[in-house]
């Protein structure tokens, strides 16, 4: 049998193997279990992008570091993987098919296989997406909802859509350039009225993560979409404190517990109402 939900995760910056949501997925499937959830009921698929632009970004810091013994050569990594994804992924004007489209067609193969593996079923989709893959979710699910995306199924064009993680989002950072912040429109009127209620936007950050920020004061729009801004403390003793936190969400029971939760009570729903 298809199970009932797919989730697809996302990364953002410092990860950059395909494996990146083994960890996250393992430990979801135990909070999960502990809930009463039979392992079939939820179908993943994580999303890899890293890839287009790892030669890229390493060839960059070779060259940069090649006659120079530069300092903080970990920070100075972390910065320059963040800065060098996010000017890649930009729309250049005239440039066919660009970064931008690249990565959004990358998006939407992973959505077909996921798509694939529910039995190709319009299945509720929940997504969880990192630091800038938060924007490029973002970004995909607006070009979508304007008639502008890739999308030929309804979850693919995100009409199922009942659940939205984000955390250590750097979507501010990307509202700059912008006269008028709107939001996606969440959740989408296309939901079924049994999951309607149950849809929640939750947005995850840490306030010694210098990358990640709360979305609901962007805008009134981004004040209704996203159900709440969870301020959470991630990462070790060592990590905790340092921008290094930004990547230390992913198997952190202050993320890990809710977001089992929403899953959870968005499968319950979906149950009731078939």
């Amino acid at each position: 049998m298809a199970a009932e939900l797919g989730i697809f995760v996302v990364h953002g910056i410092g990860i950059e193997q395909p494996d990146f949501a083994d960890a996250f997925i393992a430990e979801m499937q135990e909070r999960l279990h502990a809930l009463g959830m039979a392992a079939d009921t939820v179908q993943w698929q994580p999303a890899y992008w890293a890839d287009l632009l790892n030669d890229r970004e390493r060839d960059l810091w070779n060259t940069l570091a090649r006659d120079h013994d530069l300092d903080w050569v970990t920070i100075r990594k972390f910065f320059l993987n963040f800065f060098a994804d996010a000017i890649a992924y930009q729309r250049v004007p005239g440039e066919h098919p660009g970064m931008y489209r690249q990565i959004h067609q990358r998006m939407h193969d992973h959505l077909v296989q996921l798509r694939t593996a529910l039995g190709q079923q319009d299945a509720p989709l929940v997504i969880v997406a990192h630091s800038l893959g938060s924007v490029i979710r973002s970004n995909y699910i607006w070009d979508e909802q304007t008639g502008q995306g890739l999308g030929h199924t309804p979850l693919a064009r995100m009409e199922t859509l009942a659940g939205f993680v984000t955390f250590g989002s750097t979507i501010p950072l990307f509202t700059l350039a912008l006269d008028d912040v709107i939001s996606i429109t969440f959740p989408p009127p296309t939901l079924p009225a049994s999951l309607h209620g149950h849809a929640q936007w939750l947005n995850f950050f840490d306030a010694d993560d210098v990358l990640g920020y709360p979305l609901k004061p962007l805008s009134p729009s981004y004040d209704h979409a996203v159900s709440a801004d969870l301020e959470i403390n991630v990462g070790n003793l060592f990590t905790a404190w340092t921008p290094i936190a930004h990547t230390a969400y992913w198997t952190d029971n202050d993320f890990t517990a809710p977001v089992a939760q929403l899953v959870h009570d968005l499968v319950v729903a979906q149950q009731a109402g078939t």
